[in-house]
């Protein structure tokens, strides 16, 4: 017999996100102001990437189909920014002539 599924085990992807610290309010600010020193960029990008986005999260929910979009759609984001990441610039300025 199957355990039957549980909603509260399941992080719901539409509440907003409450995971953080005053040390990833002031960098996030810092970022946005232009002001944000090399250690809040990466704490910025970091919270952004892995909070806010779930970009390493998996986006599957047994409850629901539209709380798997619902979370693909948050997750979304963060693959491009990671994609951006790791993409070489200048390769892509010899492809875009």
């Amino acid at each position: 017999m199957t355990k039957p599924i549980r909603t509260e085990e399941f992080p719901h992807a539409w509440l907003p996100v409450s995971d953080y610290e005053p040390a990833d309010i002031t960098a996030l600010q810092a970022l946005e102001r232009g002001e944000a020193n090399a250690d809040q960029q990466k704490r910025a990008l970091a919270w952004i990437i892995n909070k806010a986005c779930w970009t390493y999260e998996s986006t599957y929910s047994p409850v629901s189909e539209h709380d798997s979009s619902f979370a693909q759609g948050r997750r979304f984001p963060g693959l491009q920014i990671i994609k951006m990441l790791k993409l070489s610039a200048a390769a892509l300025a010899r492809v875009k002539r």
